[in-house]
């Protein structure tokens, strides 16, 4: 079985039948789209779909930020569902870079699950490997609920960025994995306030791949673009993005690079800027 976090289409392939490979498919769209249509006009055979908003986020209502991670039970229960145990591997993909299924990545690891993996490419690599395509939606035993231990990969809040931003960039770096746009504050289609944590660094996503929607950069660019940002020497590290969501994706990369202690900030921008107490930087 796959060690690293990422899978390749041709190594999912080998195993798509196999009962140990869970496949998810968490396609997710910010406006006008819905995941689950996609996925029911042609998925990974085999996949099942889970909702980023019903399932890997609790009530934004208690916040923090428009994603919460959601409640330990919630979470148990999509274990169950999804008929996941401890010998499983979890494959998640999405047709974004991996930007969404890198959140069903790290919410196994945030909950003590280490068989979480993201496939490479996601689906459109899948596609243009010649592979085909279901319809159908998959019937998978449910597993025993399990004990998770939240907790296993680190998280922060507002107050702990506001003190962690005070230390300077040489003791802690903080990453805002949203478009550059949205960071200089040029544009904010849908929080509180425009712009960014004051001394947080501009880390798009989209910049860990090869191209939007593609595969991830070679490992040598990729440390290549993380050392220049910092990431990799400073003591702490942070990284957001608009609400806990695409921020998975650099901790993906950071991972990949040896670098397990990162944190997410769980409410990324859509906590910070609706508190006006709180100060933001433009450009």
């Amino acid at each position: 079985m796959s060690e690293g976090p990422l899978v390749t289409v041709d190594w999912l392939a080998a195993r798509v039948s196999d009962p140990r490979v869970v496949v998810v498919d968490v396609r997710w769209y910010l406006s006008g789209k819905r995941g689950v249509d996609a996925y029911d006009a042609g998925h990974i055979p085999g996949a099942s779909f889970v909702d980023l908003d019903r399932e890997l986020a609790g009530d934004h209502a208690r916040g923090p930020g428009r994603h919460p991670l959601p409640a330990p039970d919630d979470f148990a229960a999509l274990h169950a569902r999804l008929g996941v145990t401890e010998d499983s591997i979890v494959v998640a993909y999405d047709d974004a870079g991996g930007a969404i299924a890198a959140r069903m990545w790290w919410l196994l690891r945030y909950f003590g699950f280490r068989g979480g993996r993201v496939l490479d490419g996601g689906i459109g690599a899948w596609i243009a490997a010649g592979h085909p395509l279901d319809t159908g939606r998959p019937r998978r035993a449910v597993a025993p609920t399990p004990a998770l231990r939240p907790g296993s990969a680190p998280v922060v809040g507002k107050a702990d960025v506001a003190r962690l931003a005070a230390l300077g960039p040489e003791a802690a770096v903080l990453l805002d994995a949203r478009a550059r746009e949205r960071y200089e504050g040029r544009v904010e289609p849908i929080d509180a306030r425009a712009g960014h944590v004051p001394g947080a660094r501009s880390a798009p996503f989209v910049e860990n791949l090869v191209a939007p929607g593609g595969a991830f950069l070679p490992r040598e660019a990729l440390e290549a673009r993380y050392r220049a940002l910092g990431a990799l020497d400073a003591e702490s590290v942070v990284c957001y993005c608009g609400s806990g969501v695409t921020a998975c994706h650099a901790l993906l990369a950071l991972v990949l690079l040896g670098r397990e202690d990162v944190a997410l900030y769980e409410g990324s921008w859509s906590d910070w800027s609706r508190d006006a107490t709180l100060p933001i930087e433009t450009g």
